[in-house]
């Protein structure tokens, strides 16, 4: 009887899912933005950065590759440290976010590229128009707690995208050739991220 019960306790315990732990973060919109760098007359590179984002991120460490991102960033605080310019580039010219105030990201599938990095797959939605982009993970390696008991985590991602994929197609031919604005933009996204209650999860 012992025996069977013994191995009927064993079955049951195999049988049953391992837990893992996915911990919600939030995005801490004062301590993240997102940066991007584009070619100004093929020769200078001109520097700017959306001021303001939010968003919620999943991350278990034991299953990083299971990671869930889900950012929006307000294209409305676009800032070159030129007013001018600026105004340009809220306008349709550009990104028009009179209409599309918004640039989002939500994430679809990640794989690991080395330790504490991943390459996540998702669809970047910009001007109304949405594309599969990778954005390239650094971090969430190491939580920290601040001085009100909260744990935090910091990561960077970065990608390129050709900003005529979005609709983003104004520019001016330069006499010498070539033209004003580049067509490549690099973006950076620097995240710090607060922890919110674990959730869980079965595999």
């Amino acid at each position: 009887m012992r025996s069977f019960l013994g191995k009927a306790l064993f079955t049951l315990v195999l049988g049953v899912p391992a837990m893992s732990f996915a911990a919600p973060f939030q995005i801490d919109s004062s301590h993240s933005n997102a940066h991007f760098k584009v070619k100004h007359m093929m020769v200078a590179t001109v520097r700017g950065e959306f001021t303001k984002m939010a968003g919620n991120v999943e991350f278990d460490p034991a299953k990083p590759e299971a990671i869930s991102i889900d950012a929006t960033i307000d294209a409305t605080t676009i800032n070159t440290r030129e007013e001018k310019r600026d105004a340009h580039l809220k306008s349709p010219d550009f990104f028009d976010v009179a209409k599309f105030p918004t640039i989002t990201f939500k994430s679809k599938s990640a794989k690991s590229t080395g330790k504490g990095k991943l390459a996540v797959t998702g669809d970047l939605t910009m001007r109304g128009v949405t594309k599969q982009v990778v954005l390239d993970v650094e971090g969430l390696d190491a939580e920290v707690k601040d001085p009100w008991g909260n744990m935090r985590i910091g990561a960077v991602g970065s990608t390129k995208v050709n900003r005529k994929d979005f609709g983003l197609n104004w520019n001016q031919a330069l006499e010498a050739g070539g033209v004003l604005v580049g067509e490549t933009v690099d973006i950076v996204i620097d995240v710090e991220l607060v922890k919110q209650a674990e959730k869980s999860a079965t595999k």
